[in-house]
């Protein structure tokens, strides 16, 4: 544990704090997105937004996996489940997650349907070895991260011939839904204003830092790759304020001790042999983008869920999400979950309206499980309240 508290050291986190007071310029706001869910986890676990100036703003951004799972999708994996004799399986949060009607798989798996939670795709493949006479389908998603566990899987499963095992594939792309945060307009037909980002971390351990030139060099806002740690989101904040101030739009990489430029290149090439593009797919709060999503190449066509159980005839034209949930919104980073009437209210980690509730990585369980109701208030640049 000792390598990790270095990254949490109260004194440490006062002297970049001090030196961030010292950045910034009283005069402008400063409006900082942090792409990943875990990202915004650190911020209210810490303390972190105390201790900024009250001209620095975090943004949250839509790198929940769980998160940006449309309904329609979650529907279709009901629909499976409930019309077919399968074993469906997948992650934790997932299960929790409010469909159309408020149904859930979990209420479905409380309905008698054989529905499991797994904590890896090895577990999965598992399964369908002990099943042999059954159909093993695992419900996939997440961003680059976790695809290659999948890709792993799919490639397992035809090296062993596995005919009842197959894949319901919903991984994202990062990069995608960075671009459209910033190209989608928000008001008077002008897109959100936001002075830089904080690269998420784990995606960027497979990706690298290289995908993000075109936010530097297409659209002029800085990137900082940040880790997880505290002094990691605040010493990539102080990056960004410097950018900002010096008028730089680079891509710079905070947490060098796990990120390249280049990122894991046997992974991304794990990956290229049993995926492709999807042509469109759709995300919650984004709606449906080009190139945003992963599907299964034809070569491994037999593990594809989609094809082997005709997926496509369950697709709820009519699936949408809760007309009062600001969901949507605070996924583009439009709305705080404070915003929101239902957070705190109707909406709650015991009975979630919506999926930014559920996920641990999910804005609206970051504020309830650690900020509550509270507003960021702003403390000293040397202030000891540091939660690191």
């Amino acid at each position: 544990m000792r390598y990790i508290e270095e990254y949490r050291q109260q004194d440490l986190a006062a002297h970049i704090a001090g030196n961030i007071a010292q950045a910034v310029d009283p005069a402008r706001h400063y409006r900082f997105m942090e792409f990943c869910g875990g990202h915004t986890h650190a911020i209210f676990r810490y303390g972190i937004q105390d201790l900024m100036p009250a001209n620095v703003e975090y943004v949250h951004g839509p790198g929940c996996p769980v998160c940006v799972l449309p309904i329609a999708r979650l529907d279709q994996a009901i629909q499976l489940v409930r019309a077919q004799d399968v074993i469906l399986c997948s992650y934790g949060d997932l299960l929790r997650v409010p469909a159309s009607d408020r149904t859930s798989l979990l209420t479905v798996k409380a309905e008698g349907r054989d529905v499991r939670m797994v904590y890896s795709t090895l577990d999965a493949l598992q399964i369908a070895r002990d099943n042999p006479q059954r159909e093993v389908v695992f419900l996939a998603i997440g961003f680059e991260t976790t695809t290659p566990p999948t890709a792993v899987a799919i490639r397992q499963a035809a090296t062993e011939q596995l005919s009842n095992f197959s894949v319901l594939c919903n991984h994202v792309l990062t990069p995608a839904a960075i671009r459209a945060i910033l190209a989608a307009p928000v008001a008077d037909q002008q897109p959100l204003p936001l002075d830089g980002f904080l690269g998420p971390s784990h995606v960027s351990s497979i990706i690298g830092s290289a995908p993000y030139q075109f936010v530097a060099q297409q659209h002029h806002k800085p990137v900082v790759i940040a880790g997880f740690e505290p002094l990691d989101v605040m010493q990539s904040t102080l990056m960004l304020i410097r950018q900002v101030n010096e008028g730089r739009a680079e891509v710079e990489n905070e947490y060098e001790r796990v990120v390249t430029a280049q990122g894991n290149q046997k992974a991304q090439q794990l990956v290229a042999d049993v995926f492709e593009l999807r042509d469109q797919f759709e995300w919650r709060g984004l709606g449906f983008m080009a190139n945003s999503a992963l599907q299964i190449r034809p070569h491994y066509r037999a593990f594809d869920a989609e094809l082997k159980f005709a997926l496509a005839d369950y697709i709820n034209p009519h699936s949408s999400d809760h007309k009062a949930c600001a969901c949507p919104d605070i996924l583009r980073g439009l709305k705080k979950p404070t915003d929101c009437r239902l957070f705190g209210k109707a909406c709650t980690p015991a009975s979630p309206m919506g999926s930014c509730m559920v996920s641990s990585e999910g804005a609206c369980a970051a504020y309830w499980s650690y900020g509550r109701f509270r507003q960021p208030t702003t403390a000293s640049p040397a202030s000891e309240e540091c939660r690191a």
